[in-house]
């Protein structure tokens, strides 16, 4: 079989890098973990990290000092703010899955036509007769990965982050059984478990090779979540807990209104 083209490898793996990329981010890579306050300088620290931080005092001050119901008020209004720009890529990803599969036939001919042709000039011509099958498709893999919004969002949720290392005050208070500035035995679990649900729920609908494309980035993800959770103040797992289950509740929403206008459009062209 022919090798497969570098913008399909970059597709498939695509999460799996930037999942890396984060994880990386959120490891700290020696980032100041010092308190934070209005007078910190920096353009990151300044602009995105203290407004954060300012917001979960605020909020705490607002529910009488529960520090915990603040995190989980924030994590919902980011998650809200974020949700035209996950719908977007949601939508993204869906047209190029149907695009992806109209011109699958033609890929898989071209393959098997220099699946035995391993020398250098018939795998540039298989190169070749991809990229000119992608043009007649006006499909372009690289644009068509729907990054951009994933992007735009790391800095926010890489800032938040790093507010709740920075903001001393959360380690002070507790929340339902816990302490937000001591690790848990309890929430790591939730966490990778939560992750674990959202992964399942993003695959309902896919084909069984998508599926496989996405295991490794699903399986690997919740245990991530759940041994950094372990090493951490237990304020981070009910971070990641509460975005998780509210991941699932917006997956849930966008694949709902997705089955249902493409309903509608089939049920019009017909």
């Amino acid at each position: 079989m022919g090798k497969t083209s570098v913008f399909t490898y970059v597709n498939k793996y695509k999460l799996i890098f930037i999942a890396f990329g984060l994880l990386l981010l959120l490891g700290g890579c020696g980032a100041s973990t010092e308190p934070i306050d209005a007078d910190t300088t920096g353009f990151f620290n300044h602009y995105v990290v203290w407004p954060f931080s300012f917001l979960i005092k605020f909020f705490a001050a607002m529910f009488a000092g529960n520090y915990g119901l603040s995190l989980v008020f924030v994590t919902f209004l980011i998650r809200l703010a974020l949700m035209p720009l996950m719908m977007k890529q949601y939508k993204t990803q869906q047209t190029t899955r149907a695009k992806m599969n109209e011109i699958k036939p033609a890929m898989e001919e071209i393959k098997e036509k220099y699946k035995d042709k391993k020398n250098p000039e018939n795998q540039q011509k298989l190169q070749q007769e991809m990229l000119a099958l992608y043009r007649e498709h006006n499909f372009n893999p690289i644009t068509s990965m729907g990054c951009l919004p994933m992007l735009i969002q790391f800095p926010i949720m890489i800032g938040f982050y790093y507010a709740i290392m920075r903001t001393p005050e959360i380690a002070q208070h507790s929340f339902l059984w816990f302490n937000l500035g001591q690790t848990d035995m309890i929430l790591p679990f939730i966490a990778g478990a939560v992750y674990l649900i959202q992964f399942r729920v993003s695959l309902s609908g896919m084909d069984d090779q998508q599926q496989k494309q996405m295991a490794m980035l699903g399986y690997f993800t919740p245990i991530i979540m759940a041994v950094f959770s372990f090493n951490v103040a237990a304020a981070l797992p009910l971070y990641w807990s509460v975005s998780g289950f509210l991941l699932i509740v917006q997956t849930m929403i966008f694949k709902y209104k997705y089955k249902e206008k493409k309903q509608v459009a089939e049920t019009t062209t017909v």
